[in-house]
């Protein structure tokens, strides 16, 4: 697994504290839609990036630290078949991304079916790095993905009573939709700008623009 890298890279994008600067830095044609390094609001080093399958321990074993408590709608399931069950869904059937700390895996978030023209997002962080940015930093990578992949809206559920969810999901630009069931709808279209959601990239003449949703 790998872990979060805080030093500087060979063109010194790092701040006065050593940590990874990002503002400074355009990217390469390799890099993801997103930028994967990421500070949390608590200063600490992370990446964010796809899933790989030499994840699945330390993804699991996350899961299998959640706290009861701080399960919604059911999930994450509670014991150990069936969260080896549901990560095994999750895997084959969508696109999965993880949040790693120097401790390990923190953060998972996955839109399913990754096939599908509005997949559903789901995002969830474990319980000791809550109101860090890092699950927002998750879903913006997942937003990032599903509109580089042409993906037309990602959509969630949400349990109403969870309004600090809700308030994050419409800063990143999320809107309630009806639906039938007790819980809250929300939908992104992906056919307008994202930003904050894509890394910058440049142009010819070295200028900064947002990368767009959609075709």
């Amino acid at each position: 697994m790998a872990e979060a890298d805080s030093s500087a890279g060979a063109d010194g994008t790092s701040g006065a504290d050593g940590v990874w600067d990002a503002s400074r830095c355009a990217g390469t044609p390799h890099c993801p839609p997103r930028c994967p390094r990421f500070v949390s609001e608590d200063g600490r080093a992370l990446v964010v990036r796809l899933y790989d399958e030499a994840d699945r321990d330390a993804l699991g074993e996350m899961y299998r630290d959640y706290d009861p408590d701080a399960r919604s709608m059911g999930l994450p399931p509670a014991d150990e078949a069936h969260i080896a069950a549901w990560l095994s869904t999750l895997v084959e059937r969508g696109r999965n991304f993880v949040a790693v700390a120097d401790a390990g895996i923190v953060g998972h978030a996955a839109y399913v079916a990754s096939d599908d023209p509005e997949p559903e997002l789901a995002v969830f962080v474990h319980q000791d790095s809550h109101d860090r940015g890092i699950g927002t930093e998750l879903c913006r990578h997942a937003l990032a993905d599903a509109a580089e992949a042409e993906r037309e809206a990602l959509v969630l559920h949400v349990a109403p009573e969870n309004q600090r969810a809700v308030h994050v999901y419409r800063v990143l630009g999320f809107e309630e939709v009806p639906t039938s069931s007790a819980d809250t709808k929300m939908r992104l279209d992906l056919g307008s700008p994202v930003p904050p959601a894509a890394r910058p990239t440049t142009d010819a003449g070295g200028d900064y623009e947002p990368t767009r949703r959609g075709r």
